[in-house]
């Protein structure tokens, strides 16, 4: 069984995460209504996607 022969510093352990942070969501303008959603997504308060209607939208 293989067994490490020294502790990892932190500096090399954190060196080697230091691609592990996180990214904002995609966040683009509806081209129907113009309020932001998320990328790939039907819109939340119009429901459109790709230019054509798929769910009907949200009664306020």
């Amino acid at each position: 069984m293989a067994v490490p022969r020294n502790r990892t510093s932190n500096a090399r352990k954190n060196s080697r995460r230091a691609h592990h942070a996180k990214t904002p969501a995609n966040v683009t303008a509806c081209s129907n209504c113009g309020k932001s959603r998320l990328a790939h997504r039907i819109c939340p308060s119009c429901g459109f996607y790709n230019g054509r209607a798929v769910t009907h939208a949200k009664e306020d």
